[in-house]
């Protein structure tokens, strides 16, 4: 932080959040792939990326085991921060549209 006057002069930029501030938006898978986290984790998170309704392109993560979107799927997305995944604002909401819930074993 700087003095008070640097404060005055310069003000904090929000990110755009790619859902325009909605809750929840519509969006079509145009491609299914794979994420390596961060540097303490390590694992593959299944992520996808989505046109959404506004005209967007985003990425959004997979949540649970397993899913059977391919591309053209439509999907419902919400914003959330995955932590270990940088550059992926979105995740899908299972059980919505092409989505299926989690499978039990």
């Amino acid at each position: 932080m700087g003095c008070i006057k640097q404060d005055h002069f310069f003000k904090k930029r929000k990110k755009p959040r790619p859902t325009d501030g909605n809750p929840q938006m519509k969006g079509v898978v145009l491609k299914t792939f794979v994420k390596k986290p961060k540097k303490p984790n390590s694992a593959n998170r299944k992520c996808v990326r989505v046109r959404l309704s506004n005209g967007r392109e985003a990425i959004a993560y997979i949540p649970g085991e397993g899913h059977n979107l391919q591309e053209h799927s439509i999907v419902l997305v919400r914003p959330e921060n995955v932590q270990d995944l940088p550059g992926v604002r979105l995740a899908c909401i299972r059980g919505k549209y092409d989505l299926g819930h989690v499978i039990k074993k």
